[in-house]
């Protein structure tokens, strides 16, 4: 014969289960979020992909590039960056990660490049013997860079040394 108290938990557990609220699924949440956002979009009085006229109607627009055959993954990430004119910046970041094949490890080992703009490459080196030495091999540098990136994407290769922060002026400083 069963336990009287094992007969009073079972009870517990229907009642709970019948009171509980089942879990939503991915699916019926997103469904629920999507039903928002287009009520959301209608208060305003617009719906994604859609304009609004001159006249005041609601106009169908269809971006362009939209539908038609599927492309290539690679050929449409570089139709992607070529619309929005990431493909400098995209390139100057691949110099950014390969800068050990670029320069050579030993020399990578002991210099980085720190920013780009405006053709101008900033490289950080850890001491100023390395520094001397990557302003001397600047122009081959340059050249390096844009057979890499393109020609005249770099004009100028700046070098910055180690600091050592600031000067401090005083009694015992020689003027």
């Amino acid at each position: 014969m069963s336990d009287p108290q094992d007969v009073h938990d079972s009870a517990d557990e229907e009642t709970a289960d019948e009171g509980a609220v089942p879990a939503k699924s991915g699916i019926e949440l997103a469904r629920e979020a999507l039903a928002q956002a287009k009520a959301d979009a209608l208060k305003r009085g617009t719906l994604p992909g859609q304009k609004r006229k001159g006249n005041g109607r609601l106009v169908r627009v269809r971006e362009p590039g939209r539908g038609g055959d599927p492309k290539l993954f690679g050929a449409a990430i570089r139709d992607l960056m070529a619309s929005r004119g990431w493909e400098q910046r995209a390139a100057v970041g691949g110099v950014f990660g390969n800068w050990a094949g670029i320069v050579g490890a030993e020399l990578a080992e002991h210099t980085r490049p720190d920013r780009f703009e405006d053709g101008e490459l900033t490289i950080a080196a850890d001491s100023t013997t390395w520094a001397t030495q990557l302003r001397l091999l600047s122009s081959t540098l340059v050249r390096r860079l844009n057979e890499e990136l393109g020609h005249g994407t770099v004009r100028k290769v700046k070098v910055v040394g180690p600091s050592s922060g600031p000067r401090r002026t005083g009694a015992w400083r020689a003027r």
